[in-house]
């Protein structure tokens, strides 16, 4: 079977195209190396270096795929309030373009990897069949973009999964991005000896799942044959955590004993962020195998690994004015 990624240099492409050519299975993939990097492309895997909004370019580079799995995102949810264009354009527009390019190629299957960011501000845990009510662009444009994909494959008889993940960490995630990735952020702060920023109050209440518990979930929405037009979260429903106490524990592994920074709240950041797994225990025989702990230590273990690194602002910000945060303004990480 030949499975083509995009995002194929990023956190979850890249694992996600490890774990198949493990299986042995034909894995091709493209990234345009804005979020990702060229060191983590497997050398066993097709790689083409473009951008998903090319709709000749993923015509081309998907040619022959199977499958296709949707992993590249400019998964910053924070920025899409003061950078929209960009957030859409690679959301949406992006997204379509796989999606078309797929279905030119007669793939049999297209996977996308959505966003918890998708349900907004409604009561927690959230669950695949509540009605979404997404409050940034970025969750807009995921919920346009699932929408999309299901008429597409509805359409032209491909079949489709859409999974869900949420604040997946681990080796090969992105610690130099000012935007995206708390823990990371922290971690690479703590180690240059400065001190994390924490936006509002710190009580905002996230899950954080492992990159290894996400893999076998999201292999299932991709193989397995039973498994067809669902949405499902991808991630822990237990050992619900705050941003102060997700700081404590990293400050405590680190023995980093200087407290936090505290600004201003992000625009259209939700407080409580929670999903069920109910649905992906059932239907993916999904089962937390790696504690936030853990998954911490694989974490810290690969930034010092990798070394130190300056924070790379590779993103325009669109909108300057009160309404956006300092920290990105003023270039404070």
């Amino acid at each position: 079977m030949h499975i083509f990624i995009t995002g194929i240099a990023g956190f979850l492409g890249s694992n996600l195209a490890n774990f198949y050519l493990n299986k042995k299975f034909k894995v091709s993939g493209c990234d345009n190396l804005v979020g990702g990097d060229r060191e983590f492309v497997n050398p066993k895997a097709i790689f083409y270096q473009g951008d998903c909004e090319d709709l000749d370019f993923m015509t081309r580079a998907t040619a022959g795929a199977d499958i296709i799995c949707h992993a590249a995102a400019y998964a910053h949810e924070g920025l899409s309030s003061v950078s929209p264009t960009l957030i859409c354009n690679n959301n949406v527009t992006g997204s379509v373009s796989v999606f078309t390019a797929g279905i030119r190629n007669n793939v049999k299957r297209i996977v996308f990897c959505s966003s918890m960011a998708r349900y907004g501000d409604i009561k927690i845990p959230f669950h695949e069949n509540d009605k979404v009510n997404p409050v940034d662009p970025y969750g807009v444009s995921k919920v346009a973009a699932e929408n999309i994909l299901k008429i597409l494959c509805r359409t032209h008889k491909v079949e489709y999964n859409i999974a869900v993940p949420h604040n997946i960490i681990g080796p090969n995630q992105k610690y130099d991005d000012p935007f995206r990735n708390v823990a990371s952020i922290m971690i690479n702060l703590m180690l240059q000896k400065r001190r994390p920023i924490i936006y509002g109050d710190g009580e905002q209440k996230r899950c954080f799942s492992d990159i290894d518990d996400c893999i076998y979930c999201l292999d299932k929405l991709i193989t397995d044959p039973k498994i067809i037009s669902q949405t499902v979260n991808i991630g822990p429903d237990e050992e619900y955590i705050s941003i102060n106490d997700l700081y404590k524990i990293l400050s405590n592994k680190l023995q980093f004993n200087e407290p936090p920074i505290y600004t201003n709240d992000r625009p259209n950041e939700v407080k409580h962020a929670t999903c069920s797994s109910e649905k992906a225990r059932e239907i993916l025989k999904y089962k937390t195998t790696v504690d936030l702990s853990s998954s911490l230590d694989k974490l810290i273990k690969f930034i010092k690994k990798g070394g130190i690194k300056e924070f790379k602002y590779n993103y325009m910000l669109e909108i300057e004015n009160e309404n956006t945060p300092l920290t990105w303004k003023k270039r404070l990480f």
